[in-house]
């Protein structure tokens, strides 16, 4: 949310503002298929959320020439990318045609933004001076995010206590999550498994934004996968459907998780590991 580096009282009050926002978000997201109210709360704090986020940066924008162009390109193609939610109100929409059309939204906000902090978009503005990324800052929120995703596996094994008494099948299926995510988490603060490496926000402009948009389908596939695995521990037998939604969800977590670590470079001689970049990291990921 800092985007401006300087943590003023303004920039606070905007992320508690924001915070708020996803309070009543959270509070309602997860009744949208049973109350249309609901549904409604939901899209709008999003909406707010967001049109505050984008509120900010066209004020700053006029304070701050460096990224004006940017700034306020960003803004306008963002306003008319939120068009795009404004059927999800609608009640005769089913909440299956909803889904997608917010799948499709979301997607189109990651390609704006994409876009315009992109080479392509500084060579078309003619822009003179271009944004830097805060790498150890962002490295540590995508770590920190990853690991708030790596809580559905935790969360739901624990709150309602539904392993007990002793040692019990469902006891079993929640040390098994238990272990499930302690690999993710593994795998993914792992990286390449190089001794030296440089990360793909140092690499190169192209991994950079790849590394940054593979981390959308990254924690949704395992948001989704985790909920099922956590599931389990209650004892529930997993239908068909949730069986797919498990071992694809976690399933597309591990490709995507190795492709992020691909796009780190190996700085290793070829004599320090007996094999190849490409084969230990499969060895890494294949097992599960």
């Amino acid at each position: 949310m800092n985007s401006f580096y300087n943590d003023d009282l303004a920039q606070r009050a905007l992320i508690l503002w924001v915070m708020v926002c996803m309070v009543l978000f959270g509070n309602n997201a997860t009744i949208v298929e049973k109350s249309l109210a609901a549904q409604r709360v939901s899209v709008g704090a999003y909406l707010v959320a967001r049109l505050s986020a984008m509120s900010a940066h066209l004020i700053y924008s006029f304070a701050s020439y460096h990224h004006r162009a940017q700034q306020r390109l960003w803004v306008t193609l963002s306003f008319f990318g939120l068009m795009l939610y404004l059927p999800l109100f609608v009640e005769s929409i089913p909440l299956r045609t909803k889904a997608i059309i917010a799948a499709v939204a979301i997607t189109l906000e990651e390609g704006i933004w994409f876009f315009t902090f992109s080479p392509i978009a500084k060579r078309l503005l003619k822009a003179k001076y271009t944004t830097a990324v805060d790498i150890p800052h962002e490295i540590d929120r995508f770590a920190a995010f990853f690991i708030i995703v790596m809580g559905e596996f935790l969360y739901q094994i624990i709150v309602g206590s539904p392993a007990v008494v002793g040692f019990t099948p469902g006891l079993l299926r929640a040390v098994w999550t238990l272990i499930i995510a302690f690999c993710l988490n593994w795998l993914y603060v792992h990286g390449d498994g190089s001794l030296s490496s440089t990360h793909a926000l140092r690499h190169s402009i192209h991994t950079a934004f790849a590394w940054v948009f593979f981390h959308l389908p990254l924690v949704a596939s395992l948001l989704a996968g985790g909920h099922v695995a956590a599931e389990t521990a209650t004892g529930k037998d997993l239908g068909l459907p949730e069986r797919w939604l498990l071992c694809g969800g976690i399933g597309i977590g591990l490709i995507f998780l190795w492709i992020i670590a691909h796009l780190h470079e190996c700085n290793d001689p070829g004599s320090v590991l007996i094999l190849p970049k490409v084969c230990f990291l499969l060895l890494g990921y294949i097992p599960y």
